[in-house]
């Protein structure tokens, strides 16, 4: 057995800003959203990915994969959702193991009532304090770290 490799002073220094950051900024983007539609972060990936699919619909497995969530707490979420009228959940007409989830009418009028706020918040935690240059390093720190999680090209998504 070896020894383990200690982070170095450098390490470290770039180590402890990003556990913080990944703790405070899902909490920051939850707070917002809460506040505004009752919904966390996760919630909202979820409507916006729907939105953004052909006929505002997708597998549940494909939208669990898409939003990084697992199935049970996706099948959760969209039970929340469907008693607010936001999403509706059919199966598949051809294989009954596949249940899709297609984001309503009212579920679009609510994404497109808290998007621009939410982005605006994204922006103004993120983007306002970063640099032209400092958003592509961001850009390619993320795709090599989510090429790191998951090989099969989770930064692809």
């Amino acid at each position: 057995m070896t020894d383990p490799r200690w982070l170095d002073d450098r390490e470290m220094a770039a180590w402890m800003p990003l556990i913080k950051l990944i703790h405070l900024l899902p909490q920051a983007l939850d707070r917002q959203l809460r506040d505004e539609v009752g919904i966390g972060h996760s919630y909202y990936s979820m409507l916006a990915s729907l939105s953004d699919a052909p006929e505002r619909t997708m597998p549940m497995g494909e939208l669990a994969r898409y939003t990084a969530t697992s199935p049970s707490r996706l099948s959760h979420a969209i039970s929340v959702m469907e008693e607010r009228g936001w999403v509706e959940r059919r199966p598949s007409p051809s294989d009954r193991r596949i249940q899709y989830a297609t984001l309503t009418a009212t579920g679009l009028d609510v994404l497109r009532e808290v998007a621009p706020r939410h982005v605006a918040e994204v922006r103004r935690l993120i983007f306002d304090r970063l640099t032209p240059e400092q958003v592509d390093h961001l850009r390619d720190l993320g795709t090599a770290l989510l090429d790191g999680l998951d090989g099969a090209g989770a930064a692809g998504r």
